[in-house]
């Protein structure tokens, strides 16, 4: 009788147990594992060879694909003299802070000769994001896509593509990138600007001495192409276009968004888009530009530079055929402030059935930060560039952030002993309210701290982020690490919280990891602290992050076993 029942037991253990495997969610989500060494390698560009940092010896990085569900593990070897640590840019890293890459703020950075297992599940995400350095100016030629594809089963909520290419804007020194910050933080002034701007990698036919470094996609006639956008560079948000074609605009930060249709396109450091460009159905006996060049708002210099790639119809005729016309797009001016409001506007959810916008409806904790440029005094006997002989220096709520250097904020939380590494006094309002978008104040000096906001496990939080015109208006591309939030409102001139909050979109609001603060103008945004972890915050533009446009989030475990950290992996690195 035991034996019997023992055999029935265990055949409907194997019966559920296959049903289970038959069914996709379980049966195709997979572990994928990848290996990342971090090597030095020369690289050529416009006529420049130099000494670089890569993955593997690639410029960009390898790709790293998976499906929905997956989980990833990615063993991260450091074989050069810097500190390194990498960023899974926009993965959701539920439960899995440990993972998060930013240095000091969820890691210790991995030291020469030391090794690091990235481990995380891609959960409810699916489109185009990307990994990059963590650490200082290292990402300028440490990056690379992820590329996160529906469950196997699942479709795209758009016609299937023909082809699927990533296309990854950058920036390339002739000098080394981190020369050019160490000396810019030394001597307080504003850094060099870059030389070029690429498109994986290659700089293009309109800088001197690169035609050959020119990326070409070539296409055939009447089909469709999905291409996967990512703005990697370090300091410049985009217009990109193709000459006499359309794109269909679908995704954005790895959410899929209502189609709509545009010629050219704006896309921010840290913002990713997928756009279908449906190519010609009869040859038309020409090759065409894509061309990608700066929305700048700022003050300072800036690299007005265009860089260049080919769209070419394949045997239509021979492309070795070099009398076929070139068109050339008309991209923006590089200060079109309304062209880009305008495009941001057009970016809506789904929020359909499968695809909802969960908007939170209701408020818990509401929270205005001024985010913008500012000043530090000069050191004594000594001799700073920045305004007026000081250093320049960036801050959110007048707070220029200070990294931690003994040990990472979110080991210190973990363990209770966060005395001394950083407080929990970061203010939710402005200090001394002012007129934020009028007449420069004339005390343009910032505080300094390491100070993080800590919330409630589920609340749901409005950040309101206004931009200042303390050192000049300019627009500032907010990233914010373990969540997706949804973009409710942003209007120009100082948001008013008696009348702007009616006209917030809480229906269809896109929903993103990475948005545009506009210059002079304000953006509200909606999330769900959902996530148990330290959460940084920063602005996109890496000078700015340099100069301590930045913060912390710190959300507590919930109650429950499954809303909560789990204790950090035996080979996190130490400080």
């Amino acid at each position: 009788m035991g034996s019997q029942l023992f055999s029935s037991t265990s055949m409907a253990t194997l019966l559920v147990l296959c049903v289970l495997f038959l069914m996709p969610q379980f049966a195709l989500c997979i572990t994928r594992h990848h290996t990342f060494n971090i090597i030095a390698q020369n690289v050529t560009r416009l006529c420049t060879t130099k000494n670089v940092i890569t993955v593997n010896g690639k410029f960009p990085g390898p790709r790293l694909v998976a499906r929905e569900g997956d989980q990833v593990l990615v063993k991260v070897v450091n074989h050069v003299p810097n500190n390194i640590t990498i960023h899974w840019h926009g993965i959701r890293q539920l439960r899995s802070g440990w993972a998060d890459g930013p240095a000091y703020i969820t890691q210790c950075p991995i030291q020469t000769g030391q090794a690091y297992t990235y481990n995380f599940t891609i959960t409810g995400q699916r489109g185009t994001l990307f990994w990059h350095a963590h650490i200082s100016w290292l990402r300028s030629t440490i990056y690379g896509p992820i590329i996160i594809l529906p469950r196997r089963n699942e479709t795209y909520p758009f016609g299937r593509p023909y082809k699927e290419v990533p296309i990854i804007f950058g920036e390339w020194w002739n000098v080394d990138p981190e020369a050019v910050i160490n000396q810019a933080l030394q001597t307080g002034g504003g850094p060099n600007v870059s030389d070029a701007y690429t498109i994986n990698g290659l700089p293009g036919l309109l800088y001197n001495c690169s035609s050959k470094d020119t990326f070409k996609l070539k296409v055939k006639l009447g089909k469709t192409y999905l291409l996967r956008l990512i703005n990697a560079a370090m300091n410049d948000e985009l217009f990109f276009s193709i000459a006499n074609h359309t794109l269909t605009v679908v995704e954005a930060d790895a959410v899929y968004v209502k189609p709509f249709v545009t010629d050219t396109l704006v896309i921010s450091p840290g913002q990713t888009t997928n756009v279908l460009l449906n190519t010609k159905p009869f040859s038309p006996n020409a090759t065409f530009l894509m061309l990608a060049s700066p929305y700048f708002t700022g003050m300072g210099t800036f690299d007005n530079s265009t860089v260049a790639a080919i769209l070419q119809y394949q045997n239509y005729p021979s492309p070795h055929n070099k009398s076929l016309p070139l068109h050339k797009p008309t991209l923006p001016l590089f200060n079109s402030t309304l062209f880009v409001s305008n495009f941001t506007r057009k970016l809506r959810s789904l929020a359909n059935s499968k695809f909802p916008a969960n908007v939170p409806q209701t408020v818990d904790k509401h929270f205005f930060f001024t985010v913008g440029l500012g000043s530090s005094p000069c050191p004594t006997n000594t001799t700073c560039q920045g305004p007026n002989g000081s250093k320049f220096a960036a801050s959110v709520n007048n707070v220029s952030f200070a990294l931690p250097t003994k040990t990472a904020m979110l080991q210190s939380h973990f363990s209770g002993r966060s005395y001394g590494v950083y407080s929990t006094d970061f203010p939710a309002y402005p200090a001394l309210p002012f007129n934020y978008t009028g007449t420069p104040t004339n005390n343009t000096v910032v505080g300094n701290g390491t100070k993080a906001v800590v919330l409630r496990f589920n609340a749901s939080v409005e950040l309101v982020m206004q931009d200042t015109s303390i050192l000049g208006a300019e627009s500032h591309p907010l990233h914010l690490h373990g969540f997706n939030f949804f973009v409710v409102g942003e209007g120009s001139g100082n948001f008013d919280p008696n009348c702007d909050p009616g006209k917030f979109n809480l229906v269809d609001p896109v929903e993103r990891n990475t948005v545009g603060v506009p210059s002079g103008g304000w953006v509200a945004v909606r999330f769900l602290a959902d996530n148990p972890g330290v959460w940084f915050m920063h602005c996109h533009f890496e000078v700015h992050t340099s100069w301590g446009l930045k913060m912390a989030w710190i959300v507590p475990d919930g109650p429950l076993p499954n809303q909560k950290l789990p204790p950090p992996p035996s080979d996190l690195p130490m400080c």
